[in-house]
């Protein structure tokens, strides 16, 4: 940031969900001595932290959502009136997109379009939305029946995904992101299958092919007069599981040609709020296309910060009605590491004979490098983390 950032922080925050950005959210915002809360399920992080104040563990069995509603607009919760309420996961970003009327009565939240936002949460139409703002996007069928896989068999080119159209019910179901299919149509068809069973919304995406390296990310907050409060780039150097699973090692390092398609999006659609979006870039015809937009701080926020652009902070002055400072640089090539998955990515493309131990230990040999949980001042996140692992090792195959 050009200035240090003097602002008033009297207003509380209160988190929805979310795992490590809602606790890099709360150990930031938190150590500016601003009160943060926190509500969600036994994942979400910021519960965890010392930096939170106050927990509303959302009960097992009970949906997200109706927790929510009965939390902040039926109980008599008079302290939780007059917060920033940011949503940290799918299912808070579609709580606050179905209840903004109600609740922006008594809390301050972004500047966001609630259609546009539920249209995030909604992947095939994204990637329509993002053809008719012109920005490139991989190949994509939509799956309403078994019939329609015929129709698409002569235009499928494998390896190929079939990924849901919300996320985060298929993730509930399913226990699982995404399948992803290499080669064989029949296994295309029983994914398929398997997800319809579950009244699950699925289409067939084309894997953009490649290393993980060629993914890259867009940061900004756009206001309601769609002013730019800022711009941020990142890009992955390395995801486990390798070409499907999320990032274990991240780098900062302004991308001017992800900036501009990601501005070109965000405009072309009107959007409004925080906004993230991804893109991969296509070595059979050089384009960088659309992977998924995040209208929410994202499992990456702690490097956002860190490297210099206080998102959440910006965000928050900007919501209480006080000055945002602008910024023309932040730090570039920071990393954000994730030990034990990046040693397991470097296991796995080592097998792969695509990179040896020297140069793995070579790529992590960095001074200014952040770690998505771990912090000496503020331990019980990490030892949850690691108990809950632990946990899911001990259950039995096929326990849920």
């Amino acid at each position: 940031m050009g200035t240090a950032m003097k602002i008033d922080t009297s207003t509380p925050v209160l988190l929805l969900g979310g795992a490590e950005n809602s606790l890099a959210v709360a150990r930031h915002l938190g150590s500016r001595g601003i009160t943060v809360r926190a509500s969600g399920e036994a994942g979400c992080w910021a519960m965890r932290s010392r930096y939170c104040r106050e927990r509303f563990p959302i009960p097992p069995g009970l949906p997200a959502g109706e927790y929510w509603r009965e939390l902040m607009l039926t109980r008599a919760n008079g302290h939780l009136r007059n917060h920033v309420v940011f949503a940290c996961n799918d299912e808070a970003i579609e709580f606050l997109a179905d209840y903004r009327d109600k609740l922006e009565e008594h809390c301050l939240l972004d500047d966001f379009v609630p259609e546009l936002h539920l249209a995030m949460l909604d992947k095939m139409r994204t990637l329509e939305l993002a053809r008719e703002a012109g920005v490139p996007v991989p190949n994509f069928w939509k799956i309403e029946s078994l019939a329609d896989i015929e129709r698409i068999r002569d235009e499928v080119v494998f390896p190929v995904m079939v990924k849901p159209i919300h996320s985060h019910k298929f993730v509930r179901v399913l226990g699982r992101k995404l399948f992803i299919v290499q080669s064989d149509f029949d296994d295309l068809a029983e994914k398929i299958r398997i997800a319809q069973e579950h009244d699950l919304e699925v289409m067939v995406v084309e894997m953009v092919p490649g290393a993980d390296d060629l993914l890259s990310s867009y940061y900004t907050y756009i206001d309601g007069s769609g002013d730019y409060l800022l711009h941020f780039t990142k890009r992955i150097v390395r995801r486990f599981p390798v070409n499907r699973g999320p990032a274990s090692y991240h780098l900062t390092e302004w991308l001017p040609e992800t900036a501009d398609l990601g501005r070109k999006f965000f405009s072309g659609v009107g959007f409004r709020g925080i906004g993230n979006i991804e893109f991969k870039r296509d070595q059979r015809d050089g384009q960088l296309k659309v992977i998924e937009v995040n209208p929410r701080f994202t499992a990456a926020h702690i490097l956002v910060v860190n490297a210099g652009v206080p998102l959440d902070l910006i965000v928050y002055a900007h919501l209480t009605g006080q000055k945002v400072p602008s910024f023309d640089s932040y730090q570039q090539y920071r990393r954000l590491w994730n030990p034990i998955n990046d040693f397991r990515a470097f296991l796995e493309l080592n097998a792969r004979g695509e990179i040896s131990f020297a140069a793995w230990l070579a790529s992590v040999s960095h001074r200014h490098t952040d770690l998505p949980v771990w912090r000496l001042g503020d331990p019980m996140p990490s030892l949850t983390v690691a108990l809950d692992k632990v946990n899911r090792m001990r259950r039995p195959a096929g326990g849920r």
